[in-house]
């Protein structure tokens, strides 16, 4: 397949939930939510994913009607407004319900593994989706994570799920990949990831990077609060990018692109 001509593209994070481990509670309130996804979108976010439930380490399952009446409205009235919409779920209502609202990309941060079925959802809609590596579940991803190999362990089970979708009719040109960076690893795990990304491309599908104001940024840096994690987060997508990812998922979408965007400038003209 053909990877995405754009030298970058970023997503913004849109998390409708109480407790997100950066923003939990900033937009739970649907007029706060549509507000910020349409500042995200004039920031430069080219995709908006809205989340109604935490992937947190150590978060607790929130129930299916609960996600519904958090995320469904949301996507319905950025969809309205002509913006890219991502759902960020693993259950398969949820999806159904966001892509009859308008989404028209799936985030699953158990890679179908949840809801098998939703890979046919997202075969018969035509959608995007991503497909992420973790290990366990939220609530447990990181009791004391082990890999023989961190980036041979992921592309391994990257392999097994591509394979699950386009046999279920997922096109290959929808799937993105995702290596999960703190999802079930370590910090050193985290960094394997980052330093060996290029690894990864090898799988010949588009990369997304979700480092995001992440705990690792702070064991790194002494910065407690999530909020102060920004410096970190745009190193890590500036050398993911010069290791070949091509999509970004962050809640600072302003910084992001122009850290990318001179990056990508630099690396043209250096011929990359």
């Amino acid at each position: 397949m053909t990877a995405t001509t754009a030298p970058f593209t970023v997503m913004g994070v849109l998390n409708v939930t109480p407790d997100s481990f950066s923003d939990g509670g900033e937009w739970f309130g649907h007029d706060d939510a549509v507000t910020h996804g349409l500042e995200l979108a004039r920031q430069g976010a080219a995709i908006l994913d809205v989340g109604g439930e935490s992937t947190r380490p150590g978060a607790l399952p929130v129930p299916a009607d609960e996600e519904l009446r958090r995320t469904v409205p949301v996507v319905g009235a950025l969809a309205r407004s002509g913006a890219t919409v991502s759902i960020d779920t693993s259950k398969l209502e949820v999806a159904e319900a966001a892509l009859a609202a308008g989404a028209t990309y799936v985030n699953d941060v158990t890679a179908f593994r949840a809801a098998p079925e939703m890979a046919g959802l997202v075969a018969d809609r035509g959608a995007t989706c991503c497909l992420m590596h973790m290990r366990g579940e939220p609530r447990t991803m990181q009791d004391a994570p082990r890999y023989d190999d961190v980036v041979s362990d992921v592309k391994a089970f990257l392999e097994q799920r591509i394979e699950f979708a386009v046999t279920e009719g997922v096109r290959e040109d929808r799937i993105h990949l995702d290596p999960g960076i703190g999802f079930g690893k370590g910090l050193a795990h985290n960094l394997e990831l980052l330093r060996r990304l290029d690894e990864l491309t090898t799988l010949g599908f588009p990369l997304l990077i979700g480092t995001s104001r992440k705990s690792f940024i702070g064991r790194l840096t002494g910065a407690t609060d999530p909020h102060d994690r920004v410096p970190g987060t745009l190193a890590t997508c500036v050398m993911a990018l010069e290791r070949g990812a091509t999509l970004f998922r962050v809640h600072d979408v302003r910084e992001a692109v122009q850290a990318l965007a001179v990056a990508a400038a630099t690396l043209r003209a250096d011929g990359a």
